[in-house]
């Protein structure tokens, strides 16, 4: 069983960001229209899981299909949709993972809805700490039980995309 685990913002997170980005843009190429940070690790001085979260965002999403191999050659591990139609998942680091992989296709609300809100926390670091601190006190509360950390973070995240949702 992998402990829940949130740390103090690193700032080593946006370099690793920047490398995996220029990974996937070497095997996307013209198919890659934009690659962004997203999740907690992309908002500067906020506490997270140590886990990179990079939305690709391509012109089709079957193209991912086809770059399957070249992915896994990096490391990373293919999780098809992974629950949520219309994206392709990946991840790193196997038990210790180090990066999640969202690529969505141009046009999906999704794409929106995930800057919006990291847009949002960006801007309103009040709300960026309150979030942070919940995660440490859950990750201290549930350490081995992501699903009572994820669910113990419902409401605020919740209260964040409805006030982020003027920023789309």
């Amino acid at each position: 069983m992998r402990k829940v685990t949130v740390t103090d913002y690193q700032p080593e997170w946006k370099r690793k960001f920047q490398q995996a980005a220029k990974e996937i843009k070497q095997i996307f190429r013209e198919e890659c229209i934009e690659i962004h940070h997203i999740g907690s690790t992309s908002i500067e001085g906020m506490a997270a899981k140590p886990v990179i979260d990079i939305m690709p965002v391509v012109r089709e999403i079957e193209s991912v299909d086809r770059v399957i191999r070249e992915m896994e050659k990096l490391g990373y591990e293919s999780k098809g949709e992974n629950g949520l139609p219309g994206r392709r998942y990946f991840q790193r680091g196997g038990d210790e993972r180090t990066h999640h992989i969202h690529i969505y296709a141009e046009g999906n609300p999704e794409v929106d809805r995930h800057l919006a809100f990291r847009n949002y926390l960006r801007q309103n670091p009040q709300e960026a700490e309150e979030y942070g601190m919940l995660k440490k006190k859950l990750a201290h509360d549930f350490p081995y039980d992501i699903d009572q950390y994820i669910a113990g973070k419902e409401e605020l995240v919740a209260r964040i995309e409805k006030n982020a949702g003027g920023e789309i």
